[in-house]
């Protein structure tokens, strides 16, 4: 299947030539036609996969053929988890709407930076807006846009996007959209738990589920490296200068683990430096062009680097604590062997997490095999398990995940019984 043969015109098909892609990807060939056809789609792939592009293509295309007339309103809803991954689907908009006449007016927006620009952006309206939510609902509040003529709301990273995290501003946001829309899911995996919540948001949905498909995944060599916590600092300088990586993306636990980590690292003679949520966002750009451009050659950040950012040739991705949620460590490792390029992702599993390592094995379905490496082999035991005589450990008072889930796919659902049409 060619790009043509997907329904996309001269204009768009005059970009994919200038940006030298040969042919759609899986995503792309069973997306873009489902994204054009107006109704809902739930599409899960492999990182790297090329997801923004099957939805901002048929958008664009969609767009085309019939240009959003004056005065401008808010017509297609971008959602993404985090500034990074909002910034990036905007580029990829202005980037493919290049060549389009009359061309969408695209404005991302998202928190960390002043909103005055971004209410100055916003005069006039917009067609096409990428946002996260959080800043999305703080300009709805001030008047500086509205969504009630959204035709077509789309969530990047969708299992972020409706997990806790987010599921009271999700909910916000879905209360100012009009019921009667195209929603479009998108993301790498969806949890169990985020399922119900997923069939509350869609109507009738076209489901692509490419994230199992054995011809999908890239070529990432996956290790686990047992080793002592004290000496996990010592084990990646010895991985890093061994394997001659250029650069590294070195996964932990918190804020305070980033800074700690880099500090240590850099004391060790490597470049490298924290990337976190609670850097101003001037910072957090900074500190990925410096990454990106080879100025640092190791990136020590918390799980905000683990979702959608595609940092080109990156050969080596090291979880020195693993994802406290299993399902993170598929979204780590694709941060790697992106492009058709190959890469080694690494785990470092310390007595203390090894019983959380065969849960995140069970969980992705994956069974890495155990190493030592000469010199780092560790001293210490896996402790055994606590038992309490139960089938599910100790509970304490406050809802579970997957309680607090259920209750919203049930609140998501009781404001969704009306009909709607998905033209």
């Amino acid at each position: 299947m060619t790009f043509p043969s997907l329904g996309l015109s001269e204009p768009l098909l005059r970009v994919i030539g200038e940006l030298e892609h040969d042919a759609p990807t899986d995503i792309q060939r069973a997306m873009v036609p489902a994204v054009l056809a107006g109704g809902d789609v739930w599409a899960a792939a492999p990182t790297g996969s090329g997801k923004t592009a099957a939805f901002v293509l048929p958008l664009l295309e969609r767009f085309a053929r019939s240009p959003f007339a004056s005065p401008r309103r808010v017509r297609v809803l971008v959602l993404a988890p985090t500034r990074e991954l909002a910034a990036q689907i905007g580029e990829v908009f202005t980037t493919y709407a290049r060549h389009l006449e009359p061309a969408p007016k695209i404005v991302t927006v998202f928190g960390g930076v002043s909103a005055n620009a971004q209410r100055v952006a916003l005069r006039g309206a917009a067609d096409i807006v990428v946002a996260t939510p959080g800043r999305l609902l703080d300009l709805v509040e001030t008047n500086a846009l509205s969504l009630s003529q959204v035709s077509t709301l789309v969530l990047d990273e969708a299992d972020r996007m409706l997990d806790g995290a987010f599921a009271d501003e999700l909910r916000d946001v879905l209360a100012l959209v009009p019921r009667q829309r195209q929603t479009v899911l998108a993301s790498a995996t969806f949890a169990r738990g985020v399922e119900a919540l997923a069939r509350a948001t869609l109507h009738e949905p076209t489901r692509i589920d490419l994230a199992r498909s054995p011809a999908a995944p890239p070529e990432i060599h996956e290790r686990a490296i047992e080793v002592d916590a004290p000496r996990r600092t010592q084990l990646l300088r010895h991985l890093i200068t061994t394997h001659r990586w250029p650069r590294v993306l070195v996964f932990v636990a918190t804020q305070h683990a980033a800074e700690h980590v880099a500090d240590k690292l850099r004391g060790l003679g490597i470049g490298a430096a924290a990337f976190h949520g609670k850097l101003s966002q001037g910072a957090r750009t900074d500190v990925l062009d410096a990454f990106r451009a080879s100025e640092l050659r190791v990136l020590v950040a918390t799980d905000l680097a683990g979702r959608g950012l595609d940092i080109t040739g990156l050969p080596a991705v090291v979880s020195f604590d693993l994802p406290r949620a299993p399902g993170e460590y598929v979204h780590r490792i694709g941060r790697t062997g992106r492009a058709g390029e190959a890469g080694v992702a690494i785990s470092f599993v310390t007595p203390e997490s090894h019983a959380h390592f065969q849960l995140i094995e069970r969980r992705a379905k994956r069974l890495v095999e155990r190493e030592q490496v000469e010199g780092f082999e560790p001293v210490g035991t896996p402790p055994a398990p606590v038992r309490d005589g139960s089938t599910g450990g100790v509970k304490g008072h406050r809802k579970s995940k997957k309680d607090k889930l259920r209750e919203a796919a049930a609140a998501l659902a009781s404001r969704s019984s009306e009909p709607r049409r998905t033209s």
